[in-house]
């Protein structure tokens, strides 16, 4: 039905407070990327009108550290753009702090407590191998 794949990976040791504050800001990235993902909005019967939302699936995964970083560099060499958010991104309290403690980190050292792609099925298999469904 979809030639293309949304996935948001977390590192699995965060508290659940983390994993829904990772998953909601990474995947505002993905609709920020492409805003055709979402959908018409929302009618109930009494004919409220409510937020339209993503039109597609988004697995949800979770992984160790280290399958994080090896996911994160096989986002870059693979030309995907993804949504990446790292731990240091915690102890911030706003949009610029946030770019600004990014900032400091390269890929070879940035702890990355959560990552969200979407690209072609196949491709996202490829770069999340590793990561398993979140439960």
């Amino acid at each position: 039905m979809f030639d293309t794949k949304i996935v948001v990976v977390l590192r699995e040791d965060l508290a659940s407070w983390q994993k829904l504050n990772v998953t909601a800001f990474v995947t505002s990235g993905i609709v920020a990327q492409e805003a055709s993902i979402i959908g018409e909005p929302y009618r109930d019967a009494a004919g409220n009108v409510y937020n339209a939302m993503a039109g597609q699936p988004i697995v949800v995964l979770s992984a160790d550290a280290s399958t994080l970083s090896t996911i994160h560099r096989r986002s870059l060499e693979r030309g995907v753009t993804a949504s990446l958010y790292i731990e240091e991104m915690f102890s911030t309290g706003h949009d610029a702090a946030n770019r600004a403690v990014f900032a400091e980190f390269a890929p070879d050292n940035a702890k990355v407590v959560g990552i969200g792609l979407r690209a072609e099925k196949k491709l996202v298999d490829k770069i999340t191998k590793g990561a398993r469904l979140h439960g």
